[in-house]
């Protein structure tokens, strides 16, 4: 009998369909790639529940790099000296990095690895790529690294939230800053909106306080207002005046005659 190299498995969760797919293919994590088709839904009182559904494919052993390789075992030594209790495999390449090998971690621990806003995840990911280039030297692409798909998902937010932001300023008129973001966060937004009809987009501010403007197209950025220096009051401005001394005060006043 042939040996399978793909299978597509639904069951309630997605490490519930991956080990089931394992089992299936006679495979271990490391000699497979998971791309997760739906990550399905709980429902209410058993009504609207969906299935989690994954695909999985062997990979051959012939195919896998030396940088991937030896981000798997950097990261596999991280999670053991840490205490935490996930499994680190290789995930499928990501568009905009084509030659960057991805790591994806998941376990029951996993969601801790993630932090703030993904703080913790960039963290650790800068960690896994100075170690990785103390082995290997130069490397091509930096490794990334994920955690449960949580880039996956942060990604989704940012564009729905790109263009919502873009809605809004459509109908306003008026141009939205949104919180200060990484760079590869602020790279969604502008990618998101590269090709939009009425808006455009631009980063301010410095180092962590960068963030995204989102403007109406056709309308340069006003400059800062000038603050007024000391001098002759604006019109329409009545100059503040010394209180006059009333007749027969102050010295030198001559008195009054009736």
């Amino acid at each position: 009998m042939a040996q399978r190299d793909q299978v597509e498995v639904s069951a309630k969760t997605v490490e519930e369909a991956i080990e089931i797919a394992l089992r299936q293919l006679e495979a271990s994590r490391d000699e497979v790639e998971v791309e997760v088709i739906s990550r399905g839904k709980p429902g209410f009182l058993g009504f609207g529940s969906e299935l989690a559904r994954v695909r999985v494919h062997r990979r051959p052993k012939a195919s896998l790099p030396p940088a991937a390789a030896v981000a798997k075992e950097v990261v596999d030594a991280l999670l053991k000296a840490m205490g935490v209790s996930g499994t680190a495999s290789l995930g499928q390449h990501r568009p905009d990095s084509p030659n960057s090998p991805v790591i994806e971690i998941s376990g029951e621990d996993a969601g801790l690895l993630i932090g703030r806003k993904g703080e913790t995840l960039r963290a650790l990911q800068f960690i896994v790529n100075i170690l990785v280039a103390r082995r290997l030297g130069e490397q091509e692409a930096p490794v990334i690294l994920d955690v449960e798909h949580y880039k996956e998902r942060r990604v989704k937010a940012l564009q729905n939230l790109a263009l919502r932001v873009a809605e809004r300023v459509t109908q306003t008129g008026r141009p939205i800053s949104l919180e200060p973001m990484p760079p590869f966060e602020r790279r969604i937004i502008h990618l998101t909106l590269a090709n939009h009809p009425a808006v455009k987009t631009e980063s301010v501010g410095e180092g962590e306080m960068r963030k995204v403007t989102v403007l109406p197209k056709g309308r340069a950025r006003r400059p800062p207002r000038p603050e007024h220096p000391a001098g002759p009051p604006r019109k329409g401005v009545e100059a503040e005046r010394p209180p006059q001394p009333s007749p027969g005060e102050g010295h030198g006043a001559s008195p009054q005659t009736p």
